[in-house]
């Protein structure tokens, strides 16, 4: 980025200008001590007149922060997902114990098709998967 800059002639200051952003966080990327946005990565792309993947290429700790929050955002999507699997499952365990509670305590006769294998066996299947899946992803986060 510092190399772009640079070659534009442009000093930090009028960088930070035409990004909106703060002289000291241009400093902070030119120095690895943080990075832009993917927002601002486009910006400077723009700016500097070069494709993202030439920006990218230039500054390779650039480079590998943006792989790393792509991960980082596919990660959390999965988690939830896996979470919702979960829920899922507990909100069916709940249907199940409700009925059976029903059925015991008032004149009801709901019926769960007893042999019904999703009855007997798909909430805890999800539960157990949801909560397998979710601590999978959730290592995974935490390892990128």
């Amino acid at each position: 980025m510092k190399v772009e800059r640079k070659n534009k002639g442009w000093s930090q200051e009028e960088l930070f200008q035409q990004l909106f952003v703060s002289r000291q966080s241009v400093s902070k990327w030119e120095n690895g001590q943080s990075f832009p946005s993917i927002e601002t990565i486009i910006r400077l792309s723009d700016l500097f007149g070069i494709t993202i993947d030439e920006l990218l290429r230039i500054d390779e700790e650039l480079k590998e922060k943006v792989i790393k929050d792509r991960k980082q955002l596919a990660h959390p999507k999965l988690k939830f997902l896996f979470n919702v699997l979960f829920l899922i499952g507990f909100a069916f365990l709940i249907i199940k114990i409700g009925i059976i509670l029903l059925n015991k305590f008032t004149p009801l006769e709901l019926n769960l098709i007893e042999s019904s294998f999703f009855w007997n066996f798909g909430p805890l299947l999800l539960m157990v998967g949801g909560r397998i899946g979710s601590g999978v992803f959730k290592e995974k986060y935490n390892e990128d």
